[in-house]
């Protein structure tokens, strides 16, 4: 089994699992395009050593990169920027060593949050 995401416009609208045969036999008529994702696949990497596949593993509201042939979620804040060898979000400083950080986008800084 595989999974697979129907892309529309970009925009990923469902994720499925299914075999190719389905996806190559199926009767679609809403818009879109079936595109296999891999589950194993972060930041161009498969996590068992395998062949990465399409840079991310696709959810539902993702973006799928036509020109990239990748997947990235949605820009998490207006000052980060997309990593192209990754497709992951990176922000303008780097993420603390250590403790736990929440992004504060107004001062464009890494906040230790404390419990």
């Amino acid at each position: 089994m595989a999974h697979f995401a129907k892309v529309n416009q970009g925009l990923v609208v469902e994720v499925i699992v299914a075999e190719q045969d389905y996806i190559n036999n199926m009767v679609d008529t809403s818009p879109g395009t079936w595109i296999q994702t891999s589950y194993n696949t972060h930041g161009g990497v498969h996590s068992d050593g395998g062949t990465p596949l399409r840079k991310n593993f696709a959810g539902i509201g993702n973006t799928y990169d036509a020109d990239r042939d990748a997947f990235y979620e949605s820009k998490p804040y207006p000052s980060w920027t997309l990593d192209g060898d990754t497709c992951l979000w990176e922000a303008p400083v780097a993420y603390p060593d250590s403790g736990t950080h929440t992004w504060d986008e107004e001062n464009r800084r890494w906040v230790e949050l404390v419990y």
